[in-house]
């Protein structure tokens, strides 16, 4: 979908109005109305939040200047919120220097309107902050869509039951043991979910063979990583997880797939998920094998690392954070 095609898209959004004057509030409201959108009003700041709340606005109009709590923290409180910090925020103010504005650009505001307000202006801005939220609700909807293809995919082998939650869980415990920063947790959550993504082209006659697969075959199925990554590309939300998915079989010493990257080349959180996943498939039943004992994965594991095919320092993190019994025999 093209930005010509969300700006056509009719768009009756539901508008908050937050201002102490009765008259900017009646204003706002038939002006907002007579443009087709839906208006709620209310004249404080802690109105505001109880409104939010129990309204979900898609847009909200926020005076600065109120009594007991202002525009400002308001806006700060909301956009601290992961509930509601997308939601768009214009402030209103009579104040149109500098540093008022650099006060609100700092509380979080995505628009700034200065009163005397033109109402031409107020109607296209909200048009703009409406597209904006419709533009987010999208791509909310897209990679909570993707989720569920993932799980999706995940039910097509029963051997494969809680394989994607498992790694989200494991590889996000790595993450925090490592002190990756709260982008990197977020990547790895939703890489741990998605990195098979991309198995949806591959047939069930070659995904779920219980025999060893021929050159032809393994060729196919190491070409899901691609896939997936493909998939996740017209996303601006998963930008950062895309390497996980390309690269979550990619090996230090250049003979993992579909790259051949080696050393530094692979992204720490590919990295990260792959160890996770190698853990998480030799522990688990499959067609043609059965589980291996904790011990014997952590075996292999470390075998992986003495033969240059994995880094020791998340090798070392991902053990750390394992809870199963035996692991410090081995570790």
């Amino acid at each position: 979908m093209t930005f010509e095609s969300v700006s056509q898209i009719p768009r009756r959004s539901l508008v908050l109005v937050v201002d102490d004057a009765d008259s900017i509030r009646m204003l706002f409201q038939r002006l907002l109305t007579a443009d087709g959108h839906d208006v709620v009003s209310v004249a404080d700041g802690q109105a505001a939040l109880e409104a939010v709340a129990r309204h979900q606005p898609d847009v909200i109009l926020l005076d600065v200047a109120m009594p007991t709590l202002d525009g400002l923290e308001v806006c700060r409180r909301l956009k601290s919120d992961p509930a509601t910090r997308l939601t768009p925020i214009m402030l209103v103010t009579g104040h149109a220097e500098l540093q008022d504005r650099l006060r609100a650009l700092e509380a979080g505001a995505d628009e700034i309107l200065e009163k005397p307000v033109h109402p031409h202006e107020l109607r296209a801005r909200v048009r703009s902050l409406s597209r904006m939220k419709y533009l987010i609700d999208e791509l909310d909807s897209a990679e909570a869509a993707f989720m569920a293809l993932a799980l999706t995919i995940e039910a097509r082998d029963p051997s494969t039951a809680g394989h994607c939650e498992r790694l989200a869980m494991h590889a996000v415990r790595v993450g925090r043991a490592l002190g990756l920063p709260e982008e990197d947790l977020n990547a790895l959550h939703r890489g741990g979910y998605l990195h098979d993504l991309g198995k949806i082209g591959i047939p069930d006659h070659v995904l779920l063979k219980p025999g060893p697969l021929t050159p032809e075959e393994f060729a196919l199925i190491q070409r899901h990583t691609v896939i997936g990554d493909t998939l996740c590309a017209p996303l601006q939300s998963l930008r950062r997880v895309r390497s996980i998915v390309r690269g979550h079989h990619e090996r230090l010493d250049g003979s993992g797939y579909p790259d051949r990257l080696a050393g530094d080349a692979i992204d720490p959180l590919a990295q990260i998920v792959g160890i996770v996943d190698v853990f998480d498939a030799l522990t688990s039943w499959r067609p043609y094998r059965g589980p291996l004992a904790p011990d014997d994965a952590i075996r292999q594991l470390l075998a992986e690392v003495g033969e240059g095919r994995m880094a020791r320092r998340y090798v070392d993190a991902f053990l750390d954070t394992l809870c199963v019994p035996g692991v410090a025999s081995v570790h």
